[in-house]
């Protein structure tokens, strides 16, 4: 038996027996390191080296600041405005859910964050205007993973590191494909809940009502602003933004709002720590990640799936299947940090930009948000609704081809995900 075949093997086993991802990967590596003789040195120096970059503080930062927005009012102010904007169409809050998703995407940096935000203020209300209960989670979980497209991103953060690809461009080509997935939904919803006859019930749209919700929300709205405008407007990195944005939820909440309290600002600390202790992972999956040179898997793949086509849509659409199917069982963070280090160096052989690659990595990510059994929005949403996971993955089956066709379209034209990112930067050299 090959030594690759025996280290996939124990990786499948044990992933499939329940061990945390973390000790499989682990272990796995630990196991190649035995193989080829390498130090067991090599996983601390990994392990040191891969939680000592400066942007890697982003996403507490990040995390931590859309779970003050959302304790302290700003999540509450948005959805206001999305309700005055639509509340008189077909699935009315139902588009509220996923417009106001799409506002607070630009808050958190997070799927499950979002989903959770928005969720637990719009699914009870969905509830109440006679939504099928299924359909208001699904709903919830498929717009809240615009979280990790819309920038700021963590998942986007994770890829800039492994692949050393500028975060700010990678941000800003996250803004063309999350409004064009953000439509994609919306239309879903509509299509959805005009056949089912749901909503439609709220006041028509007038310029009154929808202005004074502007303006209560003006500090909500400003913080993306703030953000993304300090990071394109040069006034601070990535990682300086996620800690301005920390002090900005703070200040609003505690000051304007006042809606923050001791309490809420503990519960916002706790769910940081639980939500970015994923972040465990990266020593590992980086290490098993630089193992795949020693055993030219790279090479092996790129020789693989070439035999096969090297039509760059053809690829990407391969490479899509592979990742939407290990999405179903395998965390996002550790998914990006695995299998960029092998597919990065195809699709750029094929002439693919690698920030596009890290759009569409996204995009995949945000599929296995919403397949089961790991599911992490599936989780957060049956959370929120107190229904089973089976059956929101059953309603969630139209947002998933929405998610695929937004995936096709923009391998289709990787102009619309290129073009803000060379507008402002200029080509990549």
């Amino acid at each position: 038996m090959s030594p690759l075949l025996l280290i996939a093997i124990v990786f499948v086993l044990l992933t499939i027996i329940g061990v945390p991802l973390f000790v499989s990967v682990g272990a796995s590596t630990l196991l190649a390191l035995y193989l080829i003789d390498i130090p067991y040195t090599l996983m601390a120096q990994t392990g040191y080296s891969s939680l000592t970059p400066f942007p890697l503080l982003t996403i507490p930062l990040f995390v931590l600041s859309g779970r003050l927005m959302e304790v302290g009012g700003m999540a509450n102010r948005m959805i206001s405005i999305a309700t005055k904007l639509v509340g008189a169409y077909r699935g009315s809050m139902g588009l509220v859910t996923v417009f106001a998703c799409m506002l607070f995407a630009a808050l958190s940096g997070s799927g499950p964050a979002t989903t959770a935000a928005i969720g637990s203020v719009t699914v009870p209300a969905m509830k109440r205007d006679g939504y099928d209960i299924p359909f208001a989670a699904s709903i919830t979980a498929s717009a809240g993973a615009l979280g990790s497209l819309i920038p700021p991103s963590n998942l986007m953060i994770i890829y800039g590191l492994v692949s050393e690809t500028s975060i700010p461009r990678l941000f800003l080509a996250g803004l063309i494909p999350g409004l064009l997935i953000t439509i994609f939904l919306m239309f879903t919803t509509y299509i959805i809940a005009r056949r089912r006859n749901y909503g439609g019930s709220g006041a028509p749209f007038t310029w009154g009502p929808f202005l004074r919700a502007l303006w209560e929300g003006k500090w909500s709205l400003g913080a993306p602003i703030l953000i993304l405008g300090g990071i394109y407007g040069g006034a601070f990195t990535p990682t300086e933004a996620a800690g301005v944005a920390v002090f900005y939820s703070l200040f609003v909440g505690l000051f304007i709002y006042k809606e923050l309290t001791l309490e809420k600002l503990l519960d916002a600390l706790r769910f940081t720590a639980l939500l970015t202790g994923i972040l465990i992972l990266i020593t590992p999956t980086l290490a098993f990640g630089q193992l795949t040179a020693f055993y030219d898997v790279p090479s092996a793949v790129q020789t693989g799936i070439t035999s096969l086509t090297t039509n760059p849509f053809l690829v990407l659409m391969l490479i899509g299947i592979f990742y939407i199917f290990i999405g179903t069982f395998m965390e996002s963070l550790a998914q990006i940090v695995l299998f960029t280090a092998v597919f990065l160096p195809l699709v750029t052989s094929l002439g693919i930009d690698p920030v596009f690659f890290g759009i569409f990595t996204v995009i995949t990510c945000e599929i296995g948000f919403l397949t089961p059994p790991l599911g992490a929005n599936l989780t957060v949403a049956a959370r929120i609704s107190g229904i089973s996971i089976e059956r929101i993955s059953v309603a969630v089956i139209p947002f998933i081809f929405a998610y695929v066709l937004g995936m096709i379209v923009l391998a289709l034209f990787p102009d619309l995900t290129l073009f803000l990112p060379n507008w402002a930067y200029g080509p990549p050299k």
